[in-house]
Formats: C-alpha cells, structure tokens, sequence
C-alpha cells in the first residue's frame, strides 16, 4: 500500500520517539502518588483482597471491595446521592 505519510525522522529521533511512545502507553503504577494525580481527582479505592476469590463471601471475579454506598435506615441502598429501593 502507498499512502501519503509523514517524512522519515531520523533514526535517533525515531528511537526517542518511540521510547517516549512506550513511556505514555505503560500502565500506570499500581500506587500512584497523589502528586501525579489532578488535584481535583478523587483518591483511588484500594481492593480489600487479594486473588480471584472473596473470602468473605465466596464469589469468584466479583468486584475487589464493597461499592462506596450505604444501607439507609429504611431498607434503601443509598450510591452518590442516589437511593434504590430493591
């Protein structure tokens, strides 16, 4: 296929370019510190377990930690200012 492209850089800058390439699309570090978050993100919730298997309850590739919620005094489940009734 011959398509239009962009000019060829040369080697050296291709090298960095492809090292910063790599560098941005890594995964993020399992802790990040605060001072590479945004100061208006909120902070990362840390799993309660470790492994595939709750040993709470049991339950095998369920979520790592209980939502961030609460039970109402009426039965309600309560999530970011919304209540639901089951």
């Amino acid at each position: 296929i011959n398509r239009p492209s962009p000019p060829p850089l040369p080697p050296a800058q291709q090298r960095e370019f492809e090292e910063l390439v790599r560098k941005a699309q890594a995964p993020a570090s399992s802790a990040p510190e605060q001072a590479d978050l945004h100061p208006d993100a909120p902070t990362p919730l840390r799993p309660e377990f470790d492994g595939d298997v709750n040993p709470v309850t049991g339950e095998r590739g369920g979520p790592k930690r209980e939502p961030v919620g609460r039970w109402t005094a009426e039965g309600d489940w309560s999530f970011k200012g919304r209540v639901s009734d089951f």
